[in-house]
Order: structure tokens, then sequence, then C-alpha cells
């Protein structure tokens, strides 16, 4: 504990933390890792050894590039470091290549890039209050923060074992919220713009910094009840977002408007003829949905309500990734989940613009736009909670009813996550991962709001005695 004692005053402790969760990182190197290690590796080849012109057509590979440009143009940049690991790698035509060197360089890559991540976990660690402060540095709320970012679960195993470039983009998002609790909201307007151009699943939370910048910028002042004082707007700022906004979009779009060739992006980046569930079925409504389509139509075949032959033939659980018609419930169409989407996060919208609380309240909007875009999203993949679970992390430190809420998505969203790794190897680890973090979450955020939990259980008792 002394050696905890002098890390508090100079941060060392954050240090340690980054970099005992490094070394773990480094250790699951030799790990199993699915078809996105082939996916990436064939980004890297296409955008290499082919012409900007050709990037958004190249086949070879049934793992085409569906990335918006800015991630290609990460791609890119990686490549010229990647040719002097194994020039094979970026072959177009080398399907399937793994060799030594390629894995070393793409997951030595992903642990690269985390280091914006670290930095993002930092910026928001400032951001948090710190009137909540224990005796010992393990009780902080801004070292209990930093441990459930920095070692979260679902990102380790995501990244550092199934493989994906997760941790540098979710750095993005927390860096553009650690803008928006600062006041400095053109810079976490930009850096929002800029994710969305690296990945567009972060269009999900888009229409929370859409209306939390339009309220609680572009809106100078208050009435004393809260509401809106419309004399207040600013056209400057509304000029200025949407310059940052077009700035962005033209510098990652614009060479594709040049060559006409926009609509083949767009017709990669949104694919609707995969289907409505992913391979590996997002736990969400349209799972349960799914579900009860089947059942329904065992039923119906046991009692001759249903003609075998007139049965589709593409199947929702054959794992593939597809198109198929439901066989007794209404098959369901893109433009249906938009609009069940609309109506899930219309609550948490209108309760953002006309009962504002702060960036807390924006981060309330967004977590619970990514939650209802999970549940009612088209082809959602099971790894999108973990774009509700991180900025919900933030919000776990502030207030005990939030650390409740948080400690059940985490568990529940983290376990889903466990079909990602089916390789016996990965068996023991998976478990024990996920079990000593779901156990640090219990006992630190039971440790940092000890009073509350113990003031709600006196208010139950005192309640329990007068009734």
């Amino acid at each position: 504990m002394a050696a905890f004692t002098i890390a508090t005053g100079t941060g060392n402790w954050f240090s340690a933390l980054a970099l005992g969760v490094t070394l773990l990182k480094c250790l699951l190197i030799p790990t199993y890792h699915s078809t996105d290690f082939e996916v990436h590796r064939n980004w890297l080849a296409i955008t290499h050894s082919l012409p900007i012109s050709q990037w958004y057509y190249e086949a070879t590979s049934e793992w085409t590039l569906d990335y918006p440009p800015f991630f290609a143009w990460f791609e890119y940049i990686l490549s010229h470091v990647a040719k002097y690991f194994d020039q094979e790698m970026l072959n177009v035509h080398n399907l399937n290549y793994s060799s030594s060197r390629t894995l070393l360089f793409q997951r030595f890559s992903v642990i690269f890039m985390d280091v914006l991540f670290v930095y993002a976990v930092r910026e928001c660690c400032k951001c948090i209050d710190g009137k909540k402060v224990g005796k010992e540095l393990t009780e902080k709320p801004k070292f209990i923060l930093s441990v459930l970012l920095l070692w979260n679960f679902g990102l380790l195993i995501v990244d550092h074992i199934h493989f994906q470039y997760n941790g540098f983009l979710f750095g993005l998002m927390l860096l553009s919220i650690a803008r928006l609790f600062q006041k400095r909201h053109m810079e976490g307007a930009f850096l929002f713009a800029v994710l969305l151009h690296f990945k567009h699943i972060y269009l999900y939370v888009a229409p929370a910094y859409g209306v939390y910048l339009l309220r609680s910028y572009c809106f100078t002042a208050n009435k004393p009840d809260g509401s809106i004082r419309w004399k207040s707007f600013s056209f400057v700022r509304v000029i200025s977002l949407g310059l940052v906004v077009f700035l962005v979009s033209a510098l990652s779009l614009g060479p594709f408007l040049a060559l006409n060739q926009l609509p083949q992006v767009f017709s990669r980046l949104f694919p609707f003829k995969r289907g409505l569930c992913h391979a590996y079925w997002a736990p969400n409504f349209w799972a349960l949905y799914n579900a009860l389509d089947k059942v329904l139509s065992v039923i119906g075949l046991k009692l001759k309500f249903l003609d075998p032959n007139n049965i589709p033939k593409a199947s929702m659980t054959s794992g593939l990734v597809q198109q198929f018609q439901h066989t007794v419930l209404p098959s369901v169409t893109p433009l249906a989940t938009l609009i069940c989407t609309l109506i899930a996060i219309l609550p948490s919208i209108f309760c953002l613009w006309f009962k504002p609380q702060g960036p807390r309240g924006f981060l309330r909007c967004l977590t619970l736009c990514a939650l209802s875009s999970f549940m009612f999203g088209w082809h959602v993949h099971e790894k999108a909670i973990l774009l509700a679970i991180l900025p919900m992390s933030l919000l776990s430190v502030g207030k005990a009813g939030d650390a409740s809420i948080f400690l059940i998505l985490t568990t529940t969203g983290h376990y889903s996550l466990f079909p990602l790794l089916f390789t016996a190897p990965e068996l023991p680890i998976k478990i024990l991962l996920m079990l000593l973090f779901t156990i640090y979450s219990i006992s630190s955020l039971k440790t940092l709001f000890r009073r509350s939990f113990t003031l709600v259980a006196q208010a139950g008792v005192q309640w329990h005695d007068l009734s």
C-alpha cells in the first residue's frame, strides 16, 4: 500500500495499469484469431497494391473493403510498415496468408494503436468528480474507472484474441466525450466526425452528439427554469459545426466523389443484403423474434399447418450471413428496423433536449442510443454491446444507481461475447478474465458506494418498520 500511496501523487499508478494490460496483450499474441485477421490482412493488401480507384471494387477475396475511407487510409499507412515484416502478406491473391511475421505485425499493430485509447482514458479520468475520495488509492473513482476501461474484458478478447482494431476507435470516442465534458465542443465534434469516417457503426450514437451540440453549444443560454432561451441561438456556432463536419467528410469522401464512386462506396458500407442478423446472433430483440418464428414453424410443421415444401431454404440458424424470409412471422426489412430504432431512442433524445443535465445527461443519452441501436438495428454484431458498456463505465463511478446498471450490463454483455471464442484452448482464458473483471467491478464499485448502499439499506429497514 505504501507504493500505491506514493504513486497517487505522481500518477505512476496509471502508467502501471497501462503497462500491465499491455503486457497481458502481448501474452495473448499466440492465441486463436478469427476470420477478421484475414479481413484486415486483405485490406492491407488491397490498399497497398491497388490504386484508390479499385479499393471499393476489389473482390478477389470474400472479405471486401467495407469500412469508411479513413480506415482504408489507415490500412494503407500500416501496409507501408508491414512490408518490412513480410512482403507476401501484401499480395491480394495470397488468400488466408498467415506467416509468423504477419501474425506478429498485425497483433503488435493493434497493441500499438491502443496508445490512443490509453490517452483517452487518462483524459476521461480528469473529468471525473473527485469528491468521493477514499483513503486508499484503490478506492478512488479515477483509479476504478481506469481499471474498468483499460482492463475491460470485452475489449481485450475482441481486439487481442478475436482480432480487431476497436481500441483506438473507442479511444477517439472517449476523447471526444472528454472534450465535451471539458466544454471544448468544437474539438469533440471534430473527433466524432473523424471517428464516423473510420467506422460507421458509431452512427448509432450520432443522434446524441447532434442534439447535445445543438442544445448545449448552439444555444448559449437557458431560462431560469432550464428551458431554451431561443434568442441565444448562435448562427456562427452552427455554421462552425457544419463546417467541421463538411471538411472532414470532404477529406474522406472527396477522392471517391471525384472518381464518381460514392454509390459503390456506400453500397459497401451499408450491405443490406447481409440479412437481419449476423452469423453470431447479437442478444437483441430480433434474436427473440427469430427464435419465436423458429418455434412457431416447428409447431406448424408438426401440426401440419405448414407445407414443408414452402419453407424458405435460407435459414436464420445456419450461421451464414445472408438474407432469409421468416416462416410464420412477417419478414423484417431494414426500414422496419430503422423505425423501431428511432422510436426506441426518442425518449432519451427528448430528455436531452428538454431536460438537459450537462455532459452527464449527454452520456446517458449516448448510452441509451447505443443500446437502442443494439436492440433493434439491422445486422447488429454482438461486439456492438461495447458501444454501450464503455461509456457506461464513466457513469458507473458517479452514482450508485448507475453502478448497479453498469454491473448488470457489463456482466450480461460480456457473457454474450463468449461465442466469439469457441476454441478449447481459449476457454479457460475467457472464463478467468471475465471472472476477474466481474469480481473487481462488483467489489470496487461496492466499496466506492458503500455509504450509499448502507443508506439505501437503512432506508429500506426504516420503511419496513413504518409499514
